[in-house]
């Protein structure tokens, strides 16, 4: 299949969770058969954090305007067998309707932000990607959440055919790894700062840093503000690119899941750092959220906290017993969590997609 994206970025990791995923996918994609071609606005952002723009798979297309973006873009729709929009594209509402107006390839949204989406609309804020009339237009709505989300797509957004596609990890980029002196630590957590997940993060790790002085806690992303409670026993590493993140997992024996609010409020949406770290081999504590269970196995594959106290009794557990927890995760995380994996469930979905289209217009000629 020719697949055409049109989403937020591959170039950059900083910040978001679109660009690891992407590029998981995409190389997937290719050792499929499949070519994969996404556009990417060019925005100083994200040009400042740069991770590269030679992605296996991925034919990269950065533009910075619909005057660069009109000819290429016009020219790949027309030998395309699906175009794929993503939530976060800029100018995605617009997109939509070029997508929409393309006579050959299979319309495809993905939304990859399915809860903060629904957030967004809950507080009668705009949605500038996505069209104004909805997702009807689509023949196919894809969601990184599952359960409830799917439910929404549909009744709130008029989709008429959902289904998740979660994350997932390249373990050629995510795997055991040497540690290093600079992230050592107790405990670590990687992820962007999200004003909706800090009560979590406060309560998951600030508040076990402040009763555990002895230990070290060890904190890696981006756009931190300046009045982050942070406690003289917590250290922070900036941004780290993806090819970082093995040997940040490997410095702590134990890592920090927390998901952002609303995600954990819908239910079932797996964050991309859960099975990242799986991949590593660093035993995980997540929060609790509904459908956690259907990834990795509480207790057994992943600890799981909901206060200071369950973080600082996973602290005090043996390595041994971490070790094991850690390496049946990596195990789960191979065998059902790879962007292989969800490169063959996408060929399913694409596939029974164009199948439910092409029996659909042909009912409709027959009327």
């Amino acid at each position: 299949m020719n697949i055409v994206v049109l989403g937020l970025t591959v170039s950059s990791s900083w910040g978001n969770g679109h660009a690891t995923l992407w590029r998981a996918l995409g190389r997937a994609l290719s050792a499929r058969g499949h070519r994969l071609v996404f556009f990417e606005r060019d925005v100083p952002y994200y040009a400042a954090h740069r991770d590269g723009t030679d992605f296996p798979g991925i034919d990269l297309r950065l533009y910075t305007g619909w005057a660069d973006l009109r000819g290429p873009l016009s020219a790949h729709l027309a030998g395309a067998d699906v175009a794929m929009l993503t939530s976060f594209c800029p100018g995605g509402g617009a997109l939509a309707r070029v997508i929409g107006d393309a006579p050959r390839p299979l319309r495809v949204f993905y939304d990859l932000d399915t809860p903060v989406t629904l957030a967004k609309l809950d507080a009668g804020e705009a949605v500038d990607y996505l069209p104004a009339d909805g997702l009807g237009g689509f023949d196919l709505v894809l969601s990184y959440t599952g359960g409830r989300a799917l439910d929404a797509l549909r009744t709130r957004l008029g989709a008429r055919r959902t289904a998740p596609l979660y994350g997932s990890v390249d373990p050629a980029v995510h795997h055991p790894a040497e540690p290093r002196e600079a992230f050592a630590g107790d405990l670590s957590y990687l992820g962007t700062f999200a004003a909706d997940r800090q009560p979590a993060l406060e309560r998951l790790l600030v508040e076990p840093a402040r009763r555990a002085p002895q230990r070290r806690f060890v904190i890696g992303g981006a756009q931190y503000p300046a009045d982050f409670p942070w406690t003289a026993n917590t250290f922070f590493v900036r941004h780290l690119p993806a090819a970082d993140h093995p040997a940040f997992y490997a410095s702590s024996p134990l890592t920090l899941n927390v998901t952002r609010a609303a995600m954990a409020a819908m239910g079932t949406c797996p964050s991309g750092r859960l099975f990242e770290a799986a991949a590593c081999e660093t035993a995980i504590i997540s929060d609790a959220w509904e459908g956690l269970d259907q990834f990795f196995t509480p207790g057994d594959e992943l600890l799981v906290a909901r206060d200071a106290n369950d973080v600082l009794g996973a602290l005090q557990l043996p390595r041994e017993t971490l070790w094991r927890v850690a390496r049946r995760a990596r195990e789960r995380a191979l065998a059902e969590h790879t962007a292989a994996v969800r490169a063959r469930e996408l060929e399913l979905l694409l596939e029974g997609a164009a199948r439910a289209t092409d029996a659909a217009e042909g009912l409709s000629c027959s009327a």
